[in-house]
């Protein structure tokens, strides 16, 4: 049977099977936290297991989702990402949420 893929549609599968195994490798801006309603939830993306949920931003599922991408080294980009989150909707609520992250220990380790 013939296929009706071409030659660099193939190559460029073939590339990115090569990198599987638990490596992560992302080309460009990848976005953890899309925010919605005004910052009251959000939707986390979690590189771990390609799943994006759907949370309340001060809901315990919210903090714990964090707490898995933080303790998968996530931690540092995921607050810079709030910071900026704050600083282009200061009236969000973006800074409580980082304080209630924080306070749950989420991103230390």
């Amino acid at each position: 049977m013939a296929s009706n893929t071409s030659k660099t549609a193939r190559a460029s599968v073939r590339a990115g099977q090569a990198g599987q195994g638990g490596a992560l490798s992302v080309l460009g801006e990848f976005k953890y936290l899309i925010p919605l309603n005004g910052g009251k939830h959000a939707y986390v993306r979690n590189l771990t297991n390609g799943k994006t949920a759907h949370l309340r931003t001060d809901s315990d599922a919210f903090v714990e989702e964090i707490r898995v991408l933080a303790a998968a080294g996530h931690a540092a980009k995921i607050r810079a990402e709030i910071n900026n989150l704050n600083a282009a909707h200061p009236g969000d609520g973006w800074d409580a949420t980082e304080k209630r992250l924080v306070e749950a220990g989420v991103f230390e380790g």
